[in-house]
């Protein structure tokens, strides 16, 4: 890093931070006690506080990753700064700890910009900087910076185990790992993209060798044709089935590997992921989840996915491939008659945006959901364009934990596409300078305007007396 783009960085990480704490300062002020999940974790996080290990929520389906670090920082503190009383662990105090992960995430996705673009020499600081701060201000993440939930410290020890296996770190990426499980059991997912991180560069390695071999220089791994698509199978089957080339990955992805055993060994003892709360949080094939999330990436990138040029590339793709298309649509018509689950929570809490978007898009019509197939079809091809600069063996590893982090969610619930969409939007080229302002004055936009509802749209349910308020 340059002193220039280092002196700039810090001070918009600092003005960021700054203007978090006074957003954060507003919150605590307009809504003082725990809202929505915060009254299950900020109970539980201050029974530990008050030493109560062995006192847990049976409505608290994560692990206790959230209030184990809480007691770590706030306990200290405390002592270091003589807090007493109901000051230490209320929930402004462990709403903070959130800030700090919020910090913390803004580091780590400046860090991982540099590492994964590292060979892009017409990218600027002030373009790395500018993204970063994009990013950091995803209207998804950041709203949860401000609340007692896993989100942001789930985000955090994600992109930190990213980061060093990116580094070559697989140890100290794996333990990084074991953390971010702790916060949520689906991170188990991203510890196998770490490790998948490490065997595509293997198989990409080993493809190049390949194809010097048989002196094919036209055959690619990008063209996608069912040809090539066909020789890299083969490829990959002979590549699998080689004991000294198992033995090399195992060799280099061993800590990720145990992990995954220690992943089993709970869920075998534990009678499954969840850990409470069960017949709210049942394992499903819910297919369609996968057209969300692209429908999703598509609102919240779209500088980059919705141009004229990619609907030019796309309405030519469908030209020269009907076939292919056709089939394509017949599987995703087949996959959302078969496969669409509506959960209790989607139709009941009308102060999530789900809830509206629910009600709003797919109930004005049972046919709404088969029409929005080209849709789907387009956030696809899009999705999948913006990632041809990386090895097929590299989106191949990341789709499938894509299909693994969503599909079995029952609930259509945003918060779960926070860590697949930034893992996406950090390995895309970096886009045009204008294309990331719109990007970020988008974001702040969307903020503003949720920030804003939050905290002044306020209403009430007629069987309560509680405060209700809009949110994600």
């Amino acid at each position: 890093m340059e002193r220039g783009e280092a002196y700039g960085f810090s001070a918009v990480m600092s003005g960021a931070f700054l203007l978090s704490c006074l957003l954060f300062a507003a919150i605590n002020r307009r809504q003082r006690g725990p809202y929505m999940d915060e009254v299950f974790h900020v109970p539980q996080a201050q029974a530990y506080c008050h030493g109560r290990f062995l006192q847990w929520d049976p409505m608290i389906t994560t692990l206790p990753g959230l209030y184990l670090v809480s007691v770590g920082v706030v306990k200290p503190a405390a002592w270091l700064f003589g807090w007493t009383g109901s000051v230490v662990c209320s929930a402004a105090m462990l709403r903070f700890i959130n800030l700090l992960f919020s910090a913390g995430n803004f580091y780590l996705l400046y860090l991982l910009l540099l590492k994964i673009h590292q060979k892009n020499k017409a990218v600027s600081g002030f373009q790395r900087i500018l993204s970063t701060l994009t990013l950091a201000m995803f209207p998804t993440l950041y709203f949860f910076t401000f609340l007692y939930y896993t989100d942001p410290g789930s985000v955090f020890f994600t992109l930190f185990a990213y980061l060093m296996c990116l580094y070559g770190n697989h140890k100290t990426s794996a333990l990084l790992g074991f953390c971010g499980f702790m916060f949520r059991q689906t991170n188990i997912v991203w510890t196998v993209f770490c490790a998948g991180n490490v065997v595509a560069e293997k198989l990409n390695e080993a493809w190049k060798t390949e194809l010097q071999k048989k002196k094919d220089e036209k055959i690619s791994s990008r063209k996608g044709s069912l040809s090539d698509l066909m020789r890299i199978l083969r490829f990959l089957i002979k590549h699998f089935i080689s004991l000294k080339n198992l033995v090399t990955l195992t060799a280099l992805t061993w800590p990720y590997i145990i992990l995954v055993a220690v992943f089993f060994v709970f869920v075998f003892v534990n009678d499954g992921i969840v850990v409470g709360d069960r017949s709210s949080h049942e394992a499903c094939l819910h297919f369609p989840q996968l057209f969300y999330f692209l429908s999703f990436t598509v609102f919240f990138s779209f500088p980059h996915l919705l141009t004229p040029t990619k609907i030019r590339k796309f309405l030519l793709s469908l030209r020269k491939h009907p076939v292919q298309y056709s089939l394509i649509s017949v599987i995703s018509l087949f996959l959302i008659w078969k496969f669409t689950y509506v959960h209790k929570y989607l139709l009941a809490d009308n102060r999530h945006y789900t809830f509206y978007v629910w009600r709003k898009i797919f109930q004005r019509h049972e046919l709404v959901k088969y029409i929005l197939v080209p849709v789907y079809m387009f956030a696809g091809w899009s999705f999948a364009d913006t990632l041809k600069s990386k090895s097929v063996f590299w989106i191949l590893m990341y789709f499938v934990c894509l299909l693994a982090v969503t599909v079995p969610q029952k609930l259509l619930e945003f918060r779960y596409f926070i860590l697949p969409f930034l893992i996406y939007r950090l390995n895309i080229p970096f886009p045009s300078l204008y294309r990331q302002l719109l990007e970020l004055a988008f974001y702040i936009v969307v903020n503003a305007v949720t920030f804003y509802l939050f905290l002044n749209k306020t209403f009430q349910w007629s069987n309560s007396d509680e405060v209700q308020r809009f949110m994600w």
